[in-house]
């Protein structure tokens, strides 16, 4: 029977949980600054017309890191169980809910494949309505080389920018906008080696007298979901490894933590 706290285990279990501390704080702290830049502290009700805000994302993400890290390093420097059994039973949900989420993922993946569409092509609806969005959708679509959601380049008649059939009225003129009929900046394919963005190279390539032969020269035409499906099943090993890294992350400081448990309790049965 021990007679003291394991060190190893004990400055382990708080450096591990430091660390993590640390880059939720620092998680926190861009979040909260990029949300007041946004002006969302001022007018809240823009969240309801997102379909979800990357900001808040990372802010709750931070935030249970930030708790968490916290309980497990408090309560690994001053030896108190029931921080470390706060820090072990929340780890330990999180990382079933994660498991359960990826089994329902792969028994239900049609239905799932069918929601992520409705997902996106609301994302692709706010488009302009959100800068950070509109950032991740234009990396997603130059990364994976794709264009729209579930069906291509017709997903972007979603979007009161792109409809094909949209009109503003002005002074009693209905005009047709710039970007109607066409696609962003992103669904362009690139030519060259040049590093200048041309931003208006997708306009009017969805238009009726463009052919189909013509698209694919100057525009990715497959969706974004059919291209992520296939990136995955592509860098499937790769996938494999970074879940196995996350849970491997979520899994080891549990067990360092009932270690300590263990360690705490048999020292208190010896007073």
């Amino acid at each position: 029977m021990p007679q003291e706290v394991g060190c190893c285990t004990k400055y382990f279990l708080f450096s591990f949980n430091i660390l993590f501390w640390i880059i939720g704080l620092c998680l926190l702290g861009a979040g909260i600054w990029a949300w007041s830049e946004k002006g969302f502290f001022d007018n809240l009700t823009a969240i309801s017309s997102l379909p979800i805000d990357p900001v808040l994302v990372v802010i709750i993400i931070a935030l249970v890191m930030f708790l968490l890290s916290f309980s497990g390093c408090l309560g690994s420097l001053r030896e108190n169980i029931f921080l470390l059994k706060c820090f072990s039973i929340c780890l330990g949900v999180i990382f079933f809910a994660e498991l359960i989420a990826g089994i329902l993922g792969f028994v239900y993946k049609d239905w799932f494949h069918q929601q992520f569409a409705i997902f996106v092509n609301k994302t692709i609806k706010g488009y302009r309505d959100d800068p950070d969005l509109q950032n991740i959708i234009d990396f997603s679509q130059e990364y994976l080389k794709c264009c729209g959601g579930d069906t291509g380049v017709a997903d972007w008649d979603n979007n009161i920018y792109f409809d094909c059939a949209s009109n503003i009225s002005f002074n009693d003129v209905f005009l047709k906008p710039a970007e109607s009929c066409g696609v962003p900046f992103s669904c362009c394919i690139k030519l060259g080696t040049s590093n200048v963005v041309n931003t208006q190279c997708g306009y009017g390539l969805r238009d009726p007298g463009v052919t189909a032969s013509e698209q694919v020269t100057k525009i990715y035409t497959s969706g974004c979901i059919t291209q992520f499906g296939d990136w995955l099943k592509t860098n499937l090993y790769t996938v494999a490894g970074v879940f196995i890294g996350v849970a491997l992350i979520q899994i080891v400081p549990i067990c360092f933590a009932q270690n300590l448990i263990s360690d705490i309790q048999a020292v208190k049965a010896g007073w």
